[in-house]
């Protein structure tokens, strides 16, 4: 198995865009749809990819193709993270627009949710990310899921599928989400913050140790 990828989301500022790299991250997430708590502009995420050479990640929500488009090209990000109801024709169209790779969230309330996507996204998307279901909110809730029922799952993604697993990590439970999911990438926003909009450089640094502690 691949080395396990490390991605600090929920990113507002190059300070914590910094510590997320000192630290290890492997990808930093931006939100660059508007109106969430944790949201920034393109101009933004510009900036944080001028100071630091990590992957950017824009976490889209429900954009038109034409608007993902640009955003994705402002921004230069090299992963768009679709967050809302896009589907797979969106995704692949998408994808034809941009050198970027396309994720795609999903919210699991039933362990067969994950199944589900499979069925409907492989081969129109390079990742599945797993993040907790919230009734209001598309992601960055902190909401988890259930790692033991999802476990049956596993095995049914394809190997070129990467697996990405979010909604609910912090340093103290990390390491047996990796245990029990076998992930490619493990994912915190609400995990290793202050406050919103503020990362902890100590929780990060926590975060990256204990999730690396078998690998």
């Amino acid at each position: 198995m691949s080395p396990l990828g490390i991605k600090i989301c929920g990113i507002t500022t190059v300070e914590d865009a910094v510590s997320a790299r000192e630290f290890g991250a492997d990808y930093i997430g931006m939100t660059l749809s508007q109106g969430f708590s944790r949201s920034i502009l393109p101009d933004d995420a510009v900036d944080i990819g001028l100071i630091v050479d990590v992957p950017l990640v824009a976490v889209l929500v429900d954009e038109s193709l034409d608007e993902a488009e640009r955003i994705g090209k402002m921004s230069g990000a090299s992963v768009i993270q679709l967050h809302g109801d896009e589907d797979r024709e969106y995704a692949e169209e998408l994808r034809r627009r941009g050198e970027w790779a396309i994720w795609k969230a999903v919210r699991v309330r039933d362990p067969a949710d994950v199944g589900t996507a499979v069925e409907a996204l492989e081969g129109s998307v390079e990742g599945l990310l797993l993040d907790g279901w919230h009734p209001d909110r598309p992601g960055g809730s902190g909401a988890s899921f259930s790692w033991e029922g999802v476990q049956a799952q596993r095995d049914r993604i394809p190997e070129n599928l990467k697996v990405i697993v979010a909604g609910g990590l912090t340093p103290d439970n990390v390491a047996e989400a990796v245990r029990a999911l076998r992930p490619n990438i493990v994912d915190v926003s609400s995990g290793v913050e202050l406050h919103v909009r503020r990362k902890d450089p100590e929780l990060i640094k926590a975060f990256v140790q204990n999730a690396q502690e078998d690998g």
